[in-house]
């Protein structure tokens, strides 16, 4: 059971006459085709060209049999996609000396993120004051003053988490 667009519907003109008629002139019958299946030819965009409809459906459709054609579908072929050109073992290269360069320039980097992220953490630990933060003026209820100081304690945390992580960084470029 299959259903065949053969025609694109910009080709239902004369071209698709022209194909119809060199599909029936050099096919064998279509009653031979695929166990004894009619093929038919229905109307409408775009124009199609299946084996599984019956009789009654057919004419209820407006479709007529194509007598002697069996139906043939050429796939086009696919697009092949750009070609990488594969990069050269001196291009993946580089200096020593530039290589140095950066890392040295990372190292820089991290140790200055690692003091700026202690300078953080110091002036959280301060304000955290051992558990023990002064109480603010907006903080009347009590309950807004141990929120605060449980963000403040899990500030110190992940501050804390934050350094370990440079520190191990710093470790692996030297």
């Amino acid at each position: 059971m299959s259903t065949l667009r053969l025609l694109p519907a910009r080709m239902a003109g004369p071209h698709a006459a022209v194909l119809l008629v060199l599909l029936t002139a050099l096919a064998p019958p279509a009653q031979a085709q695929e166990g004894g299946k009619t093929v038919y030819r229905c109307p409408g965009p775009p124009v199609l060209y299946t084996d599984s409809l019956s009789q009654q459906e057919a004419r209820e459709r407006g479709c007529r049999t194509i007598e002697a054609a069996p139906v043939t579908v050429i796939a086009s072929p696919r697009p092949r996609a750009a070609a990488v050109p594969a990069s050269r073992a001196s291009d993946a290269r580089v200096d020593p000396a530039a290589q140095r360069s950066r890392d040295e320039e990372s190292r820089k980097i991290l140790a200055d993120e690692l003091q700026r992220e202690q300078g953080k953490l110091d002036a959280l630990r301060q304000e955290y004051n051992n558990g023990q933060p002064e109480r603010l003026g907006s903080e009347r209820n009590y309950q807004r003053y141990l929120d605060r100081v449980a963000e403040l304690k899990a500030a110190i945390e992940r501050k804390q988490s934050d350094i370990e992580s440079i520190k191990r960084e710093l470790a692996k470029t030297q």
